[in-house]
């Protein structure tokens, strides 16, 4: 539900409300100590009424999504103390207005000072025993820069008081993001349910007592990368223990911590990427850097260890004309539509080639000219295609000679080891009405360039059975046996009119 939360920062409002604030100045000059502006310590958010908000205050996250924007609403027949709550009907996947349900409470103003508060805390019960997929608060649809949650939260039939402590109260003086939460029905076989929520509120607990915070799941990784690579360091958050004995693991924003490197020679300062993720890009053409983190002044476990490995090895840059080419995949030239780089084909365990989504690719590995070399990587090959059939239209290759594509083994190639490539013809929509395959053997793929890449060349004419060409569907990359390759990198995917 987390990956869910991440996906939705254009979303859909229920409904505006504006505040206006009137601020009073004046001419003088004023002292540092002065406040330049006050923000409302108000810590209720729920309490038989919204408190600091309009009264439709649900802002769902984007319909397109496969939000339900209609499952929220106020109970006056159910409360845990007076004679309202939030109630949330969780729809099943196949609701025909969205399959699951999720938004925000914001405060409409400039934003609250919680920094007197510990705790988001509020009691909730649910129709049946179930999993609250994501709650928190820090996301506000515009920077959520602070976004705090926990995952899967356990839901029982009676009204229980839950609490999700802030990282770093201190962060939070002028915080816009008051509530979070996105529920589905994973936790219930597909079974729609209610959630009632009451007495939603922050809190000043002084019983949260910190266990340790986290970075990579605290987890210590060793990478290698190359120059101009960027590391996420991601899963972040911290466990606290409650005063009722729990334990309790919360997500917390890279925007709590501080990041420190032993090696600024090899890794570049700290930012925040588009996603909302910590990254540092490797600078270095050698050595090896410490990346901590520090949640305060309490050292978070986890790090992660960069080992600089100088240059990206690109493929060779293509050289020849567009007009006589045909791509699939390469910045060289203007590659046609495909459907995918990765079908995910049942019975198939290949990883990598971005899915679904052809923008999206592997390997972003920069020239020193600063231009970006987009790369496929397949890791556990055993096969996959790039797909052209059902939604995009066929390929007409029928005036092309030869298909080229570049392939880097990734580990060590035996005598037996081969890669079959496969080329299908179908028409659109419909099933395969051709298809020829080339093996590609071990000797070929160790004669390689000084940057392990070996260029492959073969004759259309050398995929018997193949007899379509009017009408490309797919092309396969299928690994071979006894000792398979099952971890490459594919670049410049085309055919060309020799």
């Amino acid at each position: 539900m987390k990956n869910i939360i991440n996906k939705n920062l254009k979303f859909f409002s229920l409904m505006a409300f504006t505040f206006t604030l009137f601020f009073v100045g004046c001419e003088r000059e004023i002292s540092d100590d002065a406040v330049l502006a006050t923000y409302s310590n108000t810590a209720d958010i729920f309490t038989d009424a919204p408190i600091g908000l309009t009264d439709a205050f649900f802002e769902s996250f984007d319909p397109a999504s496969g939000a339900n924007p209609f499952g929220f609403g106020v109970d006056n027949n159910v409360a845990y103390v007076g004679r309202s709550s939030i109630r949330i009907d969780v729809p099943a996947p196949n609701d025909p207005e969205g399959g699951y349900i999720g938004g925000i409470f914001r405060d409409r103003g400039v934003g609250r000072n919680l920094t007197g508060f510990d705790a988001l805390t509020f009691w909730a019960k649910a129709s049946t025993t179930a999993s609250f997929g994501t709650v928190g608060f820090g996301v506000d649809f515009e920077e959520s820069k602070y976004e705090t949650s926990v995952s899967n939260l356990q839901l029982s039939t009676g009204w229980k008081k839950y609490v999700i402590p802030i990282p770093d109260p201190s962060k939070l003086n002028k915080e816009r993001g008051l509530f979070i939460f996105a529920a589905g029905t994973e936790s219930t076989n597909g079974q729609g349910y209610t959630i009632w929520i009451d007495e939603l509120r922050f809190e000043k607990l002084g019983n949260n007592n910190l266990l340790y915070p986290y970075m990579l799941d605290g987890q210590d990784l060793t990478v290698s990368g190359f120059i101009g690579s960027n590391q996420v360091l991601g899963n972040l958050g911290a466990v606290f223990n409650l005063s009722n004995g729990q334990n309790i693991s919360v997500n917390a924003a890279p925007s709590y911590f501080n990041f420190n490197s032993s090696n600024p020679a090899v890794t570049s300062p700290f930012e925040l990427n588009n996603f909302g993720q910590m990254t540092t890009q490797i600078i270095g053409s050698s050595g090896t850097a410490l990346v901590t983190a520090q949640l305060g002044n309490d050292l978070a476990q986890g790090s992660l260890t960069i080992n600089a490995a100088g240059e990206f090895p690109h493929a060779p840059v293509p050289t020849r004309n567009q007009a006589t080419v045909i791509s699939l995949f390469s910045d060289a030239y203007n590659n046609v539509p495909v459907r995918h780089y990765n079908g995910f084909f049942q019975g198939s365990n290949t990883q990598g080639g971005a899915g679904n989504d052809p923008n999206n690719v592997d390997i972003q590995a920069p020239f020193l000219n600063g231009t970006i070399d987009n790369i496929i990587h397949y890791t556990q090959l055993d096969f996959v295609s790039i797909g052209m059939y059902e939604t995009v239209p066929t390929v007409n290759i029928s005036g092309m000679t030869h298909l080229h594509v570049d392939i880097n083994v990734r580990q060590a190639v035996t005598a037996g080891n081969f890669i079959r490539i496969e080329l299908h013809s179908s028409l659109a929509n419909g099933p395969t009405t051709s298809s020829g395959s080339f093996v590609i053997n071990a000797a070929t793929l160790t004669n390689v360039d000084s940057n392990g890449w070996a260029s492959i060349d073969i004759p259309i004419s050398s995929f018997p059975g193949f007899n379509d060409a009017t009408n490309l569907g797919q092309l396969f990359f299928v690994s071979g046996n006894p000792g398979g390759i099952f971890n490459i990198w594919v670049d410049n995917v085309y055919f060309y009119a020799q």
